[in-house]
C-alpha cells in the first residue's frame, strides 16, 4: 500500500500567517496553516486562545494521504494523534478470523487514536483513509506534555474522550441490543445528528456513509441495508436526497425498536 507524506518545515509553518492553500494533483486542498483551522477551532479546541493554538501548531506536522492509506493498524503502539483537516478516516476493528466491522467515520475536524495516545495502550482501532485526505500528527509524549501544562486543552480532550465513549455505547445498542437488522438500522437512523425542520416537523440529518459502510457498522450486508432503506422509503418512514437523510415519520421508526 503506497501513501504520500506532505511535511511542512517549522519555519515555513511560522510565516503562514493568513491561512494560505494550495492543492495536490488529486485535487486536495491542503491548508498551510492550523492556526486559522475553522473545524479544529470549532470542534476539537473551540475558544481556546491563539497562544495556546500556536504552541500546538509547534509539536505538529503535516500529511498528505492517498486513499486506502492507513495512519495506524489495531494492536500498535501509539504513537500519537491524527487531526483531519481534508477527507474521512474509516476507523475499524478485526476478530481473528477476519471480519471486520466498521466502527464509525471521521469527518474533517475530528481527532483520531486519542484513547490509546492518553492511555498508552495500543490503538484498538485501524484508521485508514477513505478519500485522499491531510492530517496533522502531533506525536505522543509532546502531546501529553501540552496537556499537562494546558489545563483548558486537557478539559476539551476528556469532552472527546466522553463523546467516543458515548458512541461506543450506540455502537454496543447496534450490535447487541437489536433483534433484527431492520431494528438495529431504524436505531443507527434516529442516532443520527439531526435538525428539526419547520417543514411538518420532520428531521433532516447528513447520511455521508455509503450502504456498505452503513452496513459495516451494524453487523450487516450492503444488499440487506439497501433493501431496508428502499422499504423504509416505501413506508414513507424516511426520504433520501442525495447526502440528506429526512426522517418523515420518527414514530414509524421508533415501532420497529419495540418489534
Amino acid at each position: 500500500m503506497t501513501y504520500r507524506v506532505r511535511v511542512v518545515p517549522k519555519k515555513k509553518r511560522r510565516r503562514m500567517q493568513q491561512g494560505k492553500t494550495t492543492k495536490t494533483p488529486d485535487g486536495l486542498q491542503v491548508i498551510e496553516s492550523r492556526l486559522t483551522w475553522p473545524l479544529v477551532k470549532e470542534r476539537i479546541f473551540c475558544d481556546l486562545p491563539k497562544s495556546v493554538l500556536a504552541e500546538l501548531d509547534e509539536i505538529s506536522s503535516t500529511s498528505s494521504y492517498a486513499r486506502d492509506a492507513i495512519l495506524f493498524v489495531e494492536g500498535q503502539e501509539p504513537r500519537g494523534v491524527f487531526v483531519i483537516c481534508n477527507g474521512r478516516v474509516k476507523l475499524s476493528t478485526s476478530s481473528s478470523y477476519g471480519k471486520s466491522i466498521l466502527v464509525r467515520v471521521a469527518e474533517a475536524g475530528e481527532i483520531v487514536g486519542l484513547p490509546g495516545c492518553i492511555s498508552g495502550k495500543p490503538y484498538e482501532l485501524t484508521a485508514e483513509a477513505l478519500e485522499p485526505l491531510q492530517a496533522n500528527f502531533i506525536p505522543r509524549e509532546a502531546f501529553l506534555q501540552f496537556l499537562r501544562q494546558r489545563g483548558e486543552a486537557a478539559v476539551r480532550i476528556a469532552e472527546i474522550l466522553s463523546h467516543i465513549y458515548q458512541a461506543t455505547l450506540s455502537e454496543v445498542r447496534y450490535l447487541g441490543l437489536s433483534a433484527s437488522t431492520a431494528e438495529k438500522l431504524a436505531r443507527f437512523l434516529l442516532d443520527l445528528p439531526a435538525n428539526p425542520t419547520q417543514d411538518k416537523g420532520q428531521i433532516r440529518a447528513a447520511l455521508t456513509l455509503t450502504h456498505k459502510e452503513i452496513a459495516e457498522m451494524i453487523g450487516a450486508s450492503r444488499e440487506t441495508v439497501t433493501r431496508l432503506l428502499a422499504s423504509f422509503k416505501r413506508e414513507r418512514l424516511v426520504k433520501v436526497r442525495g447526502s440528506t437523510l429526512i426522517i418523515a415519520n420518527k414514530a414509524g421508526l421508533e415501532k420497529l425498536l419495540d418489534a
